[in-house]
């Protein structure tokens, strides 16, 4: 077989319970059909772990998977996937995150690196240039993020490592807690924090003086150049390198669709004052790029005076800005750098974490739970106090902080009352922007394989409002107007396949796909010039479609159908009650058909026809499903 180039070449299986480890050559087909990262984790999560597998028992599989584009000059190749079927929803599972953990893995030696079983006591993984070593973590058991982080560096006598760590939150099992890669850099969704800590796994340390290969280095250079010209000369270069995510908030602020007091209304009142641009002017002092980046739109900051001066970090993107903000109808900028900072450092979800939050305010505002349940805290609007202890209280599975560790749906059912009134589909918290003010949005919320989600689609291009972009795409002016729902199932479609190359080759959404930088026919160029795999647009696109079915395959296997891709009642019936986006609902039920119809699922039930998975190559799902008694129509 011809050389296999842009990739490492390996991927390592690590048997905690046995603490053995495997290495396997990277399979040609494999890479031809899901590319890499995420679509590596959805096929080894398919064929791997079975229905109705406990997520944090021992036959679950944690896997870690990088892209061939990273660890080369390719701009914002530093990302890596990593997936597990999840705790939080019991259906597929899977977050991402950049920095520079995911090129060190490849200078290592691993594409992927799966961990099964369970071990007995606390341990780290050290994988040096090939090699891996099982560390004691007995010490580090209960220290934060940024504790671990150090003492590992001390113990290996190495500043030089990357990690990626699981906080107390995790250890504790928190459903929503994740894993932290250079201090900052959550891949927080989902709980994959709390499979790892289950599985006893503190950390994986990476080190690697390796290097990436590409197949026509002459032509990559050229691409690289011509993608560089493109970022640098984009209108929104200044922008997102000045305030990175957190230029969203006053967007959305402005078009009404930004989640205040949990949902009931899309304007905050004091957005300025918590917005990117006062971040921007008051707060940070540098930008940071991850690696290979040409937008070094991570900033840091530092609170300079009051209550909480001397705190710094990273940080914050949009979603945990607006949350800690808007969301819990917070003014106090400082305070929401400090609960996004006790987020970070304790390995919680900031999005889930301010979710759960900002339910239990609401029902406490609607006399729907009384402060002695709520271990006498005042959860009215805005309050601070309350929200900075119960992120402690969640942190450590403390009293009321408990209830809200499993998540606002698990919370509900506990309490009993306020179901209807969790925004979160299949159990995953939806992100912070209002579907009625968003609707192709809304619908990928609504589909996303990971639950409650905009990643898995992204249709970034409906804030234009451009009928013209709609008619010319989808054939349907609009699809790309944002209070309209004709043409969303076109559009996010075509949006999920797209994400899921740029979530295969992992390179950054924001500015790949975001700005339209790489769309499949230059992805199909660049990945022939990385790898020497030849494949046209739309091959590209293929496996993009290949990945988003099999994760539905996935969740097929564990139950989900169409009445799972609901949004909550409040977006389906009620008007947003002032702003642009004011006076309309998420017309739901014509999208998903549409969607469906678009999908090549059937219209009844969600599941994929058997002519689609077997044009995707699918076939042996096929069978599994009927084995498992589901008969693809």
């Amino acid at each position: 077989m011809p050389k296999l180039y842009g990739y490492a070449g390996k991927i390592l299986r690590v048997d905690l319970t046995k603490r053995r480890v495997h290495v396997a050559e990277l399979d040609r087909g494999l890479a031809v059909q899901f590319l890499g990262g995420r679509g590596f984790n959805s096929k080894v999560l398919y064929d791997g772990v079975g229905p109705h597998t406990d997520p944090l028992g021992p036959e679950n599989r944690l896997i870690f998977a990088t892209g061939p584009l990273v660890g080369t000059m390719f701009p914002t190749a530093c990302r890596f996937n990593v997936s597990a079927k999840s705790p939080l929803t019991g259906i597929l599972g899977d977050s991402n995150a950049g920095g520079h953990f995911a090129a060190e893995l490849k200078f290592a030696g691993y594409d992927q690196v799966i961990l099964e079983g369970r071990s007995r006591e606390p341990l780290y993984l050290f994988i040096n240039d090939g090699e891996v070593e099982f560390g004691d973590a007995s010490h580090l058991w209960g220290k934060d993020v940024y504790e671990t982080d150090e003492m590992i560096r001390a113990d290996l006598g190495d500043r030089r490592i990357q990690t990626a760590i699981v906080g107390p939150a995790a250890e504790r099992g928190v459903r929503y807690a994740g894993i932290y890669a250079n201090l900052m850099r959550a891949a927080a969704r989902t709980g994959m924090g709390t499979v790892m800590a289950s599985k006893g796994v503190k950390a994986l340390v990476v080190r690697g003086t390796g290097s990436i290969e590409v197949a026509d280095p002459r032509r990559f250079e050229e691409i690289v150049e011509e993608v560089e010209e493109e970022i640098y000369g984009h209108e929104q270069y200044w922008p997102r390198r000045r305030m990175g995510t957190t230029r969203i908030l006053m967007m959305a602020n402005r078009a009404g669709f930004l989640p205040t007091r949990h949902y009931t209304s899309g304007i905050f009142e004091y957005a300025e004052e918590v917005s990117g641009e006062r971040l921007a002017e008051e707060y940070n002092v540098k930008t940071r790029g991850c690696f290979a980046c040409t937008i070094p739109c991570s900033r840091f900051y530092v609170v300079k005076e009051g209550r909480f001066a001397g705190l710094y970090g990273e940080g914050p993107e949009y979603e945990a800005l607006g949350s800690f903000t808007a969301r819990v109808g917070n003014r106090d900028l400082d305070l929401a750098l400090k609960a996004n900072d006790m987020c970070n450092r304790l390995g919680l979800d900031a999005l889930t974490t301010a979710e759960c939050i900002s339910w239990a305010m609401e029902l406490y505002e609607k006399g729907l739970l009384t402060r002695e349940e709520a271990d006498g805290l005042d959860l009215s609007w805005g309050n601070g106090e309350a929200i900075l202890t119960l992120i402690e209280k969640i942190a450590q599975r403390e009293g009321f902080g408990d209830v809200l560790a499993d998540g606002s749906r698990a919370a509900a059912e506990k309490l009993e009352r306020g179901l209807e009134l969790t925004m979160q589909v299949k159990g995953l918290d939806i992100i912070m922007a209002d579907p009625r003010g968003l609707k192709g949005f809304g619908l990928g919320y609504a589909v996303a394989s990971r639950g409650g989600d905009h990643l898995r689609s992204e249709p970034f291009i409906e804030l234009s409002d451009d009928p013209r972009r709609g008619l010319e795409m989808f054939g349907v002016p609009e699809a790309t107007l944002r209070l309209a729902y004709r043409g969303k199932g076109k559009l996010v479609s075509y949006f999920e396949d797209w994400c899921a190359v740029i979530d295969a080759l992992e390179v950054c959404k924001n500015i790949m796909e975001n700005m339209e930088i790489l769309p499949f026919e230059r992805a199909a160029e660049v990945i022939e010039a990385a790898t020497g795999l030849s494949l046209s647009a739309s091959e590209v696109r293929l496996v993009g479609e290949r990945i988003v079915n099999l994760e539905r395959a996935f969740n097929v296997r564990e139950g989900i159908r169409r009445k799972d891709d609901s949004l909550p009642r409040r977006f389906r019936e009620e008007t947003l009650p002032e702003g642009p986006s004011s006076g309309t609902v998420f017309e739901q039920e014509p999208m998903l058909d549409e969607y469906y119809a678009e999908r090549g699922w059937d219209r009844e039930t969600g599941i994929p026809r058997r002519g689609t998975l077997e044009r995707l190559g699918l076939e042996y799902v096929v069978e599994d499903l009927e084995r498992l008694g589901v008969t693809p129509p």
